[in-house]
């Protein structure tokens, strides 16, 4: 993969992993949902549960997997966006959860690898 800017790693890796969560068979409702308070990476659902999707990217494993950097803090603002998106729809009842997925453009290697962690932390 040639050199990117973090930005374009970043929006590389959501492609990817639109890609691996349509070959799962989440439909794909919004990409880069932001308010003034943050951004959820991707709204999905899946076999009738509403799924909130944080992705993180990286280029190598130096500090860790990509996963780890969804800290209890991320993790805390994450929840109150998808609270906030599901009041602003009037969508109450609606079964939720919050998945991460991580992706990995590692030197050497032609394809990304990409995995996808279900129901990673809290519910709506």
């Amino acid at each position: 993969m040639p050199a990117r800017t973090r930005g374009q790693l970043g929006h590389h890796g959501e492609e990817c992993a639109c890609h691996e969560l349509a070959r799962r068979g989440y439909a794909i409702l919004e990409r880069r949902h932001r308010t003034r308070f943050g951004e959820i990476d991707i709204i999905a659902t899946d076999r009738g549960v509403l799924v909130f999707v944080e992705v993180k990217t990286r280029r190598t494993t130096t500090h860790g997997q990509p996963a780890e950097a969804v800290t209890w803090h991320k993790q805390r603002r994450l929840v109150q966006l998808a609270q906030m998106y599901l009041a602003t729809r009037r969508l109450a009842n609606v079964p939720c959860r919050f998945d991460v997925v991580s992706v990995w453009f590692l030197r050497g290697s032609e394809k990304p690898r990409v995995e996808v962690l279900k129901g990673a932390f809290g519910v709506c």
